[in-house]
């Protein structure tokens, strides 16, 4: 035991390496079944989400033409706010998983859909899928936790910048999108000098074109379309982008930094199989418990848990084997991380504000929330990746 180890307590020390195999092979077995079951109502489902997003945006930029009005721009707004929240969750994020590539649909498909996004799709399955998916929670190799500007757990060093870190959380929420542009560009690896100049160039060229596009779109095209309206079209514009913005970051923040979800050492994946893969994505998200309209609005990211387990499996599904999971989670004698929206809201701005300051400062304040480092060294010869379907 290192001493980082020392004062921390393993979730998981009480499986034998074979009864975390035998995990492995039985969530293997839900993939399985859920893969075998695919089918027409799944295709229905996708393509029904799509066709009502798409009209729900074109009514609601319709509504606007006419916000001079008010009660024109409340509802254009709202419903525009909706679109983009449904277009960026529900239908991009899981799109770009190759959730639904099994239908061999061109239109529907992860290597073809370009989403209303600052990132550009291809650069973002990268840093999403093979890196966040891949490496979960792992301190130094997944860039998700904290996105290379927040200490996400005690034992990383503090330093004075962190103290400005809620403010820098703030101020990523409400351009979320952007800030995820930027991290694709992995603009702070080239700030150290340790990038490649000319794929930064080419990358940055790909992600001013895509906002440019968007902000031509929304700032300046839909507005001088509603004639005297045009302010009132900006402004609703505006609003539906921060609302998305916000919206996405709060739900992110939900399944991956709550109280309760672990991180992990680098070490700690060494020749890690399959089962203690799968062992880290519990281990390591967390879901927020609501109604079927609020699992819809997160896109199905509601149920991270499941999502991290299979993220190429149909986002409808998830709720179907979810109680599925939970069971493993009890008979594994873990913890399933779970709460309502406002809670783990809460819970993970809490960590946010508490990580910001000195270890023995926020101690002897009693508001330390630490998550746990699970660094066991772990065995085997597995390496994830993305499965075809």
């Amino acid at each position: 035991m290192t001493a980082l180890q020392a004062n921390r307590t393993d979730p998981s020390a009480h499986l034998t390496p074979q009864d975390i195999e035998n995990l492995g092979r039985e969530l293997d077995a839900i993939r399985a079944e859920v893969i075998a079951d695919r089918g027409e109502r799944d295709a229905a489902y996708i393509r029904k989400v799509i066709d009502g997003q798409r009209k729900l945006e074109l009514s609601s930029r319709a509504i606007l033409l006419f916000s001079l009005f008010p009660p024109a721009w409340i509802a254009g707004t709202v419903g525009l706010s909706v679109s983009k929240i449904v277009e960026n969750m529900e239908i991009g994020h899981n799109v770009l998983h190759g959730q639904w590539d099994w239908m061999r649909d061109n239109k529907i498909h992860s290597t073809t859909w370009e989403w209303d996004h600052a990132s550009p799709s291809e650069m973002w399955k990268h840093s999403h899928n093979e890196l966040h998916h891949t490496y979960t929670n792992v301190l130094g190799k997944d860039q998700d936790l904290g996105y290379g500007i927040m200490r996400v757990d005690e034992d990383q060093k503090w330093m004075p910048f962190y103290l400005a870190q809620p403010l820098w959380n703030f101020i990523n929420a409400c351009l979320f999108q952007y800030g995820i542009a930027a991290y694709d560009l992995e603009i702070g690896k080239h700030l150290k000098g340790r990038g490649d100049k000319e794929e930064l160039r080419r990358n940055g060229k790909q992600v001013l074109a895509k906002v440019r596009r968007h902000v031509t779109r929304d700032y300046v095209l839909h507005p001088l379309l509603s004639g005297p309206s045009a302010l009132p079209t900006m402004t609703a514009n505006l609003t539906a982008n921060l609302v998305r913005n916000l919206w996405s970051h709060s739900v992110i923040m939900c399944g991956h930094f709550p109280e309760g979800v672990q991180t992990f050492e680098r070490s700690s994946i060494d020749g890690e199989t399959r089962g203690q893969w799968y062992l880290r994505q519990m281990l390591g998200s967390a879901n927020i418990s609501g109604s079927p309209m609020l699992h819809f609005m997160t896109g199905n990211l509601s149920f991270q848990i499941e999502h991290h387990l299979f993220p190429d499996l149909p986002s409808n599904r998830y709720a179907e084997i979810a109680p599925k999971v939970q069971e493993l989670f009890e008979r594994y004698n873990l913890t399933y991380v779970s709460g309502s929206l406002p809670k783990q809201v809460a819970s993970a701005w809490k960590k946010v504000f508490t990580l910001s300051l000195p270890n023995d400062f926020a101690r002897k304040a009693k508001a330390t929330v630490s998550p746990i480092s699970v660094t066991r060294k772990l065995f085997g010869a597995w390496t994830p990746a993305a499965e075809a379907a």
